[in-house]
């Protein structure tokens, strides 16, 4: 197999490098100055070819289909939209709702009442994040307006799709660790415990409960990719699903690597 490997997005070179060598494969270091260059800088190869590095380079791979698979991020099979309703018992965001940033923005008030509160949490409906995910006040001094979610900088459709949910700051101090797993085939391959704020790799033995649940998980939902990434909180009422992503644009943090490259391979074979 041949890895599409794009250094410098999750810290200096490549995590996933060595464990490729050591598999015996081969790893391209992907520029993007790949975009413009000859389309054909990796000849034609007839081995599978996997990229990892930033979303929107994984994104764009796989809508450019040249090479097979090119990369795992399956964008519209990961909307919120299109997973939130089978997961739907797991999820920390409980109560949430499905709106536009037009909407949101010329009925605040609306949103206010659904969900109790004038404080909100909003996320993009997409996996690619044109914006961050953050907490919101809906009845700020002057109005609410489009740009408290980056309108303007990041993207300019004002019908972008996002997810409002209730605001869980209150819950801030009760919140646990979080940790990411890497599901491959319906079964958990590799986990990292990270720190939500800075998303830092932090070390640790994954909790048995945790576990179980990204197991579970794992074995009942029907992925839009082979291999993906699953990330848990830990809160007063137990484990609760964060969200899912797109393995070929997800930060790996402390993942087992040589796990990562053997799954992978192995969802190709």
């Amino acid at each position: 197999m041949i890895w599409l490997l794009e250094h410098d997005i999750f810290g200096s070179g490549h995590p996933l490098t060595d464990a490729v060598a050591r598999a015996g494969q081969k790893s391209v270091m992907w520029d993007d100055d790949n975009w413009n260059g000859p389309a054909d800088f990796l000849g034609n190869p007839e081995e599978p070819v996997m990229f990892h590095g930033s979303l929107g380079n994984a994104d764009r791979i796989v809508n450019l289909d040249r090479w097979e698979p090119g990369a795992f991020c399956n964008t519209t099979g990961f909307l919120c939209t299109n997973w939130y309703s089978e997961l739907g018992p797991w999820l920390l965001n409980q109560r949430h709702h499905f709106t536009t940033v037009r909407e949101l923005v010329d009925a605040p008030q609306k949103m206010m009442e659904l969900l109790g509160d004038s404080r909100v949490f909003v996320r993009p409906d997409s996996p690619l994040k044109p914006f961050s995910g953050r907490v919101v006040d809906l009845n700020p001094p002057g109005g609410f307006n489009a740009a408290y979610l980056d309108h303007g900088f990041y993207y300019d459709d004002l019908d972008l799709p996002i997810l409002v949910c209730h605001n869980l700051e209150g819950l801030g101090k009760w919140l646990g660790p979080e940790w990411r797993f890497i599901i491959a085939k319906g079964g958990v391959v590799a986990s990292s415990a990270y720190l939500a704020e800075g998303r830092k790799a932090q070390s640790g033995d994954v909790p048995a409960e945790a576990l179980q649940l990204a197991a579970e998980i794992g074995a009942k939902f029907k992925a839009p990719d082979p291999v993906y990434v699953l990330d848990l909180v830990e809160t007063p009422v137990g484990w609760c699903l964060l969200e899912l992503n797109p393995f070929s644009g997800a930060d790996l943090y402390h993942c087992d690597f040589d796990a990562v490259v053997s799954a992978v391979t192995g969802a190709l074979t």
